[in-house]
């Protein structure tokens, strides 16, 4: 009998797909079903073993962009946030929050926005995570930070006077123009406005965002405003200017060869005024080269010699004419640009370029003898008798001093021998020209008698000789008188 539990080839696996008939007498016949499959292994555990680990590594990678909770900017909650987005909060905030401004006037709310409120967010934002990253558990819940907040001043007065214009009082602005009847510039006085405190404004909305309050209230504080162009800014202007009119000029060295009038000066010039309240100079060029043109004939000349005085040795007494360098003027191309360019920085003195002459210098010595016993005075120039006078010396009993002297004093006019116990009085001595001690050369008016002694020491001439005398001697002049 053939084993059901077996089968011819029992020991091959038989197909899946496939069944088997085994004959069991007559004609029934036993089918063998297909073969069952081994049951699949179920891995629930390793899917969420997996999903764990990627919570978790998105958990500290959270946690390495994110700032640790409990952190407050200003008392703004950052916690939680990236810093972009701590950012935005904190800007937000600040934008919305509220001043309420109460006065006599009226009552109005500013936002932080209307106010021009600014705060460095972003900054901010960016020091809250750097100092209390979520990824450090010991800085979670950490003490709040402060901020500091900026109000644009312009944007405070635009939305306050806007709302309560009653509380402004403009200021006025200081003025620079030109006065014509007095050739000068001149400055009137800036008056002070009154607006808001945009101060207290902002100490008031520092204090509610720091707080976390989204509202504060503050009575009207009034404040001063300055003007844009102060008393001083204007007077400074003016005084550089007027500075400009007094030493306008066109120059060689030291020398004002050309001076421009004021008035050309202030013709040539237009001042503005800055938005910041300063003043600026400008100078028109083609205004200035009408003038410039008219500089060669007014600026170039001949040499002219010089011619002085000296004594015998060459020592010189007196200039009697001055020399006078010649001047070519060089190329004015472009000199009335660099003119205007110099007025707008605040210089005046416009330097020439000249070729100079030098002038030729003549000495003429001179010195005056009297001979005594001739009663004649000589003039000699360079060692030759140029005029011969007659004079009066010194009677016998007040003879005139022989011996070399030189010229010490000239005046004009005066009395001698005016004085108590005087044995003479002459009134009005013209042209005195003293030599030694109190004899002098002088003019006589009161005698004729020249050629003959008649003085108390003086040497008498007459008036016009004593004049040209008193003209041709500088002091120091030599005179050797003799017998």
């Amino acid at each position: 009998m053939t084993d059901l539990a077996t089968k011819p080839g029992a020991d091959e696996k038989p197909s899946a797909q496939s069944t088997a008939t085994v004959p069991l007498g007559g004609d029934a016949a036993f089918a063998w079903a297909p073969a069952e499959p081994a049951p699949r292994r179920r891995r629930v555990g390793l899917w969420v073993g997996v999903t764990a680990a990627i919570a978790a590594i998105a958990l500290v990678a959270a946690s390495l962009v994110l700032i640790a909770p409990g952190t407050s900017v200003a008392g703004v909650q950052v916690g939680g946030m990236t810093a972009g987005a701590a950012a935005d909060a904190i800007t937000q905030r600040l934008a919305g929050t509220v001043v309420v401004l109460d006065g006599e006037a009226g009552q109005a709310e500013f936002t932080g926005a209307d106010l021009g409120a600014s705060i460095d967010g972003r900054g901010l934002a960016d020091d809250a995570f750097a100092q209390h990253p979520m990824w450090n558990p010991t800085q979670w819940f950490s003490d709040p930070s402060t901020a500091t907040i900026s109000l644009d001043a312009a944007a405070v007065e635009s939305a306050v006077r806007a709302a309560l214009p009653e509380l402004y009082v403009a200021p006025v602005d200081a003025t620079l123009a030109y006065d014509a009847d007095k050739v000068r510039y001149v400055a009137s006085e800036a008056e002070q406005g009154v607006g808001v405190d945009v101060d207290a404004l902002r100490v008031a909305l520092q204090e509610a965002f720091d707080s976390g309050a989204a509202r504060a209230e503050i009575d009207v504080t009034p404040a001063p405003i300055e003007p844009t162009v102060t008393t001083e800014a204007a007077e400074a202007a003016a005084s550089e200017l007027n500075g400009l009119l007094e030493t306008a000029g066109f120059y060689v060295g030291d020398e004002r060869v050309v001076r421009v009038k004021p008035a050309v000066t202030a013709s040539w010039l237009t001042v503005s005024q800055t938005a910041e309240g300063a003043f600026e100079i400008s100078a028109d060029p083609a205004a200035i080269q009408k003038v410039v043109e008219g500089l060669p004939e007014a600026v170039e000349r001949q040499p002219v010699d010089a011619r002085v005085i000296t004594d015998s040795s060459g020592g010189v007494l007196r200039t009697d004419v001055a020399g006078v360098t010649g001047r070519e003027l060089g190329s004015t191309e472009g000199l009335a640009e660099d003119v205007a360019a110099q007025l707008s920085e605040g210089d005046a003195t416009f330097e020439l370029t000249v070729a100079e002459t030098e002038f030729a210098t003549a000495a003429v010595s001179r010195r005056i003898e009297v001979d005594l016993s001739e009663q004649t005075t000589y003039l000699y120039e360079n060692e030759q008798v140029i005029r011969t006078y007659a004079i009066s010396s010194g009677l016998e009993d007040s003879l005139t001093q022989t011996g070399s002297f030189r010229v010490f004093a000239h005046v004009s006019m005066q009395d001698m021998g005016c004085f108590e116990g005087a044995p003479y009085c002459t009134e009005d001595v013209p042209w005195v020209m003293y030599f030694n001690g109190d004899q002098a050369f002088h003019g006589a008016y009161w005698h004729n008698n020249f050629g003959n002694p008649m003085s108390h020491g003086c040497i008498n001439m007459p008036v016009d000789v004593a004049k040209f005398v008193y003209d041709w001697s500088p002091t120091g002049t030599e005179v050797w008188i003799h017998d």
